[in-house]
């Protein structure tokens, strides 16, 4: 069966959403109050809806507690972000992630039961930075506020070294989950498998951990 998605707000962040749901094939209802917003998603969305989310007869009617994944990426308005999430709770809905505009707006949101919150502006911020200060880090993906996985592009003072070898967990506290090499990719590699210059390092831990790392070892 396909997966099936409730987007509210269609602005940028839940506008992109929509698209990448439906491009991997799930069914996704797309839902916003305004009228010309929810015609540009009519011939993508499954299906597309004029609706206030603060009404909880609205949900009920709409048989939104039937979805296994509400997004609620509702823009600058913090008091319809925060009583469509509640709604979304009284209704039964299993799981729900929500846009948060700061750390005030992320506090309420978990108080009243978000599942997961997310900052997509401060996100794709740290990540853009990451990318800028190092040649080395190709991408990045916060797991916390303290722990990331990244991407690390071997260079050539770790070539003929073996994961064993350079003793990282021990030394760093990270762990070397994947490595990617050309069009391979071997996932939880053995302590003595060998990492040559290009190799794609996909490594987890703390980012001060993962940052001192990248400093002793790559620069």
């Amino acid at each position: 069966m396909k997966k099936e998605f409730v987007v509210i707000g269609l602005g940028r962040f839940g506008g992109s959403i929509v698209n990448e749901l439906v491009d991997q094939g799930a069914e996704v209802m797309a839902i916003d109050k305004h009228p010309e917003r929810v015609d540009e998603f009519a011939a993508i969305a499954t299906q597309a809806v004029v609706a206030d989310t603060t009404d909880e007869s609205v949900l009920k009617s709409l048989g939104i507690r039937n979805f296994e994944h509400v997004i609620v990426a509702i823009g600058d308005d913090i008091q319809s972000s925060i009583l469509t999430t509640l709604m979304l709770k009284e209704i039964g809905v299993q799981k729900i992630t929500v846009k948060a505009q700061n750390d005030y707006h992320e506090k309420v949101l978990r108080k009243i039961g978000a599942d997961h919150v997310v900052h997509p502006e401060r996100d794709m911020g740290i990540r853009i930075a990451n990318n800028m200060m190092s040649n080395n880090v190709l991408d990045y993906l916060e797991l916390s506020e303290q722990h990331s996985i990244m991407e690390i592009k071997a260079n050539d003072l770790l070539e003929g070294h073996t994961i064993i070898g350079l003793d990282i967990r021990a030394r760093y506290g990270i762990n070397i989950v994947a490595i990617k090499r050309e069009s391979d990719i071997i996932v939880s590699p053995q302590a003595d498998e060998v990492i040559h210059e290009g190799d794609i390092l996909i490594v987890i831990g703390a980012d001060a951990d993962i940052s001192r790392f990248e400093k002793k070892m790559l620069n």
